[in-house]
């Protein structure tokens, strides 16, 4: 962990322009909240998209900052306070807290995942592999983080810096030799995993999804391709040339590029010999293997998992015989079956590709004579273009689509719904119903089912929660799943 660097050890690779002070003092912590400010830390204002912390260097010197990196240094310079000017914080954030847990990441192999959908299964099923394996590995990601078997509640899908830093020093510490994390494009535009050496990284694909941050879809793909231009020429860039923006990714990475597929020639190929609620049959490279996830999009997480284990060097046959017994990801097309015989899949799909990719899996298993339920709502305060062509897609391929809330945040539940009602068009308004307490909704759905039918709960996934204003209430799909099939007879 972190003894004793002084602060011209901390700034190595920060882009140091101008300094006042000594550089020789040793901080005994850095932080960019100043909220977390104590007696000689080292303070990084960071430009924020909510706010600036410059306007706080003033609170962090109160509060017994010792020195102070910031893009802008104040007019007035307190006598006992040592400032460095740096051409860009946030990047600057992402090296010092490198440097001041010793550099972590170089001593694990770290493969970061990033992508649309698909981040976390895959992220996942890499961590699982490399224990399966016998390997020590470590895992960052959006359901939770872990060191080996210690699990570690999960706030963001990519922790801010000095957090992430922290974790990957505890992995060495633990013995880790592997660390696989996903990589979210706000990470990567912060910054977050600037300082980072990276081995290894994948794409997954790309659709529409946080354009609430972004603002375009132009720039949420150019935060993702951003990831593959920092890697440096000893690493490795796996993408999926299924996805049409696939190849955009790597074409200025320095790493070595390798592709894979379900539908063309790759690097890593598997074809999809058969596909049920009890698994997937793949052919792999010429090999017949069995699976235990479901559905044609975790045929394409496969590869990128099997594709990046080949990389790391690891044993094709070995590979294959251990991720055939992994399960899915909690949250990813989690099933479940009533005493009655009503299936109940509970998925975290909340962009359009992935609640298509959902319901398209469901719709290749179904006899089509039982009835399909959607149900789903959509966040408040994130990407509202999205809205109306979710319920498109939900009205597509179901028989009746049950509209509820999802996480409102501060957001008018009115005019979340007014813009996920714009999706129903007038041949479908006997289709959709609107039913705005989530548990309600979700035991509707399961009273209205006759045995057969499948009820998809799209979303929310592994969450335990539904955030309403700035409340974290309690709330989970798969509880409520249960208390439903507790009131049948």
């Amino acid at each position: 962990m972190a003894t004793g660097r002084s602060l011209k050890d901390l700034l190595y690779k920060a882009g140091m322009v101008a300094f006042e002070g000594n550089l020789d003092i040793i901080p005994l912590s850095v932080t960019a909240d100043s909220r977390a400010v104590s007696q000689n830390t080292l303070f990084v204002a960071v430009r924020g998209t909510a706010s600036d912390g410059h306007q706080y260097i003033d609170k962090a010197i109160a509060q017994g900052a010792s020195a102070i990196v910031a893009e802008e240094l104040p007019a007035n310079l307190e006598p006992n306070v040592v400032y460095i000017q740096v051409s860009d914080s946030s990047e600057a954030l992402g090296q010092i807290a490198s440097n001041f847990y010793g550099n972590p990441s170089s001593k694990l192999v770290l493969v970061g995942v990033t992508g649309t959908n698909g981040k976390t299964t895959v992220a996942t099923l890499l961590y699982k592999l490399f224990r399966g394996l016998g390997y020590s590995a470590g895992l960052l990601s959006t359901v939770q983080n872990q060191i080996n078997d210690k699990v570690i509640p999960a706030t963001h899908t990519t922790p801010e810096a000095v957090s992430l830093n922290k974790l990957l020093a505890e992995m060495v510490d633990a013995g880790c030799t592997h660390c696989f994390m996903e990589c979210s494009s706000h990470s990567i535009v912060q910054r977050r995993i600037a300082g980072l050496d990276f081995n290894g990284a994948l794409f997954t694909n790309i659709t529409h999804e946080h354009l609430d941050y972004h603002g375009t879809f132009d720039n949420y793909i150019k935060a993702k391709k951003m990831f593959f231009d920092y890697l440096p020429s000893t690493a490795f860039a796996i993408t999926n040339s299924d996805d049409k923006r696939g190849m955009i990714m790597v074409q200025n990475t320095k790493a070595t590029i390798k592709t894979y597929s379900v539908q063309k020639v790759a690097d890593f190929k598997a074809r999809v010999l058969s596909n049920s609620l009890n698994g997937l049959q793949l052919d792999v490279d010429g090999s017949e293997v069995w699976f235990k996830l479901v559905g044609s999009f975790n045929a394409s997480n496969l590869m990128a998992v099997y594709g990046a284990a080949l990389m790391l060097g690891e044993d094709r046959e070995q590979v294959l015989t251990v991720l055939s017994g992994l399960n899915s990801v909690n949250g990813r097309f989690d099933r479940y079956v009533s005493p009655n015989g009503i299936t109940v899949i509970v998925d975290y799909a909340h962009t359009p590709d992935a609640l298509e990719n959902v319901l398209g899996t469901i719709k290749d298993l179904r006899t089509m004579n039982e009835q399909l339920i959607t149900l789903f709502g959509c966040g408040g305060e994130r990407d509202r273009a999205k809205r109306p062509v979710m319920v498109e897609i939900a009205l597509k391929f179901s028989n009746k689509l049950i509209m509820t809330l999802d996480n409102p945040r501060h957001e008018d539940p009115e005019q979340i719904f007014a813009e996920m009602q714009k999706g129903v068009s007038p041949s479908n308004f006997k289709k959709a119903l609107r039913i705005d307490d989530r548990r309600e909704a979700i035991l509707h759905a399961i009273s209205i089912s006759n045995p057969g039918d499948i009820i998809l709960i799209a979303g929310k996934g592994h969450e335990d929660y539904q955030v309403i204003g700035s409340e974290y209430l309690h709330f989970s799909d798969k509880e409520v799943v249960a208390e439903g099939f507790s009131k049948l007879s």
